[in-house]
C-alpha cells in the first residue's frame, strides 16, 4: 500500500467515527486538534482546541502526585498529557509520547527521590524534551521542571532552568508555575502579533 492511500484511508476511518459519534448525538473530541459538536441547523460544529498543551513527565512509582498535578492543571484551564490518561489501547506509545512532546506548549518534568535515579521512558522522555527546546528561541520557556520532594535536581538540569518547589505548600508551587505559563503564553502572542509598518 502507498502511502497516499494509507493516509486517505486513515483520514476516511477517522471521518466515519466523527459522523457516527455525531449521528448518535454524541460530542466528539480529537485529542489536539478540536470538539465537533452536533448542530441541528448545520449538521455538526467544530471548534478547534486552544486550550494550552502541558506534557507531564513523570517516574511510575510518582504516578499519585502526576495525577493530582493533571487534575490541578487542568482545573486551571489548561490541557495536560499524561500517559495514563492520554495513550490508547493498541497505540504506538513511543511515537505517541513524541508527538505530545512535541505539540506541548509546555513540559513539565516531575522531579522526586526517585526519579531522579532512575533510568528509561522519564530520562528519555526530558532527553527529547531539550532536544524540542533547543529548536525553540533561547527566551521562550518550554521546560518546568518542579521537585515533589527535596531530591538534588539533576545538574544538567539545574544549570538551565529554574524548578519549582510542589512541597511543602502545593498551592504556593502550583500558583507560581500557573502564573509563569500563563505569563510566557501572553508574551508568545505578543510576540506573534507584532503589528506591521
Amino acid at each position: 500500500m502507498i502511502e497516499g492511500s494509507w493516509t486517505d484511508e486513515l483520514a476516511h476511518q477517522l471521518a466515519q467515527i466523527v459522523i457516527r459519534g455525531l449521528a448518535a448525538g454524541h460530542v466528539v473530541e480529537i485529542d489536539g486538534l478540536g470538539i465537533f459538536h452536533p448542530d441541528s441547523e448545520r449538521g455538526c460544529r467544530f471548534e478547534r482546541s486552544t486550550v494550552p498543551r502541558i506534557f507531564i513527565a513523570y517516574a511510575k512509582e510518582d504516578a499519585g502526585a502526576a495525577e493530582r498535578l493533571y487534575d490541578t492543571l487542568e482545573a486551571a484551564g489548561f490541557m495536560p498529557w499524561m500517559d495514563t490518561r492520554k495513550l490508547l489501547p493498541g497505540q504506538n506509545w513511543p511515537r505517541a509520547i513524541e508527538n505530545a512532546i512535541e505539540n506541548s506548549d509546555f513540559f513539565v518534568a516531575c522531579f522526586s527521590s526517585v526519579s531522579v535515579g532512575k533510568k528509561g521512558g522519564f530520562q528519555a522522555e526530558i532527553r527529547y524534551a531539550l532536544d524540542c527546546a533547543r529548536r525553540m528561541p533561547l527566551d521562550e520557556i518550554f521546560l518546568v521542571p518542579v521537585r515533589l520532594d527535596t531530591c538534588r535536581v539533576p545538574g544538567s538540569i539545574q544549570r538551565e532552568f529554574q524548578y519549582v518547589d510542589l512541597f511543602p505548600d502545593w498551592r504556593h508551587g502550583i500558583r507560581r508555575m500557573v502564573t509563569t505559563m500563563e505569563r510566557e503564553l501572553v508574551r508568545r502572542a505578543d510576540r506573534t502579533c507584532v503589528p506591521t509598518r
